[in-house]
C-alpha cells in the first residue's frame, strides 16, 4: 500500500516514530474503526483517529447536534445545530483529512443491530452514556473477536479501558447501576471530553499498529480535579453472562 506525497507529508511525524513508521501507518490506512456515539468521548476520538490516517471510520449515532453539546463535543460547531451528528461529524472528519473514508450510520446501537454495525471492524471505540448500548456493543465485540475501547466521563472524572475478550466490559459492570449518573444530570467539565477521547484514540491506534501495551484487562481512571490518574486491574468474572 503506497502513500501519496500529501500523505507522506501529512503523516511525517508518524513515519519517523519508531513504534509506527511506514508499516504502522499502512496498518492505520487499512484499518476500519467504529465509533459508537459521536458525543464527548467519540467526537474527539474520531478527530484524532482521522488525523492519524485511519482508512475508514464508521460513525454510529442516531442523535442530532444540540446547543448544550458544543461545550464539550468539539467535532461540531454552531452552524451544525439540528444536523445529524453522524452527518456533521463525517463532514468535519473529511475536512480534516480527505484521505479518510467515513461511513455514517444514523442508528441507535441495540442488541439487534450491534453485530451488523461493527461487522468488518478492526476495533470499536464506545463513548455512549447508555448502559444498554454499552452492554450490546460489548456482547457483539466479544462474539466477533473485535477489541473494544471503552471511555466514559462525568463531572471531573473519566475512565478508559480496553477489552479484548476476557475479561469483558460486563466483568467490570455486571448490571446497570441503580444510581447511574449522566452528564445532563450531574454536569461535566468540557475539556475532560478531550482528555478521555484522546486517550481512547491512543488505545485504538496502539491496537491497530501493535505498539506498546494496550490497556487490556486494565482501567485507567483520571481525576481532573485532583490532577491524578491511576490504573486498576479488571478481573474476569467466572459468572459473566457474556464471556464467562
Amino acid at each position: 500500500m503506497s502513500f501519496s506525497d500529501d500523505e507522506i507529508e501529512r503523516y511525517a511525524r508518524h513515519l519517523v516514530l519508531s513504534e509506527v513508521g511506514g508499516p504502522g501507518q499502512q496498518r492505520l490506512k487499512a484499518a476500519r474503526i467504529a465509533i459508537v456515539g459521536m458525543g464527548g468521548v467519540g467526537g474527539p476520538a474520531a478527530l484524532y483517529l482521522a488525523a492519524a490516517g485511519v482508512g475508514t471510520l464508521r460513525l454510529i449515532d442516531d442523535d442530532a447536534v444540540g446547543l448544550s453539546n458544543l461545550q464539550r463535543q468539539i467535532a461540531f460547531a454552531t452552524p451544525d445545530l439540528g444536523r445529524a451528528k453522524v452527518e456533521a461529524g463525517a463532514e468535519a472528519l473529511t475536512t480534516l483529512n480527505p484521505h479518510v473514508h467515513v461511513e455514517p450510520a444514523a442508528e441507535r446501537l441495540t442488541g439487534d443491530n450491534a453485530a451488523r454495525l461493527i461487522e468488518g471492524c478492526d476495533a470499536v471505540v464506545d463513548g455512549t452514556d447508555d448502559f444498554t448500548a454499552r452492554f450490546a456493543v460489548n456482547a457483539a465485540c466479544v462474539a466477533a473477536g473485535v477489541p473494544l475501547v471503552s471511555g466514559a466521563l462525568g463531572r471531573w472524572n473519566g475512565q478508559v479501558g480496553v477489552f479484548t475478550g476476557r475479561p469483558c466490559y460486563r466483568c467490570l459492570i455486571a448490571e446497570t447501576p441503580p444510581d447511574a449518573e449522566t452528564c445532563a444530570r450531574v454536569g461535566v467539565i468540557g475539556a475532560l471530553a478531550g482528555v478521555i477521547g484522546s486517550m481512547a484514540a491512543i488505545e485504538a491506534i496502539k491496537l491497530v499498529v501493535g505498539a506498546g501495551a494496550p490497556l487490556a484487562g486494565r482501567l485507567l481512571i483520571y481525576d481532573g480535579l485532583a490532577g491524578t490518574a491511576r490504573t486498576v486491574a479488571v478481573t474476569a468474572d467466572p459468572g459473566c453472562p457474556v464471556c464467562g
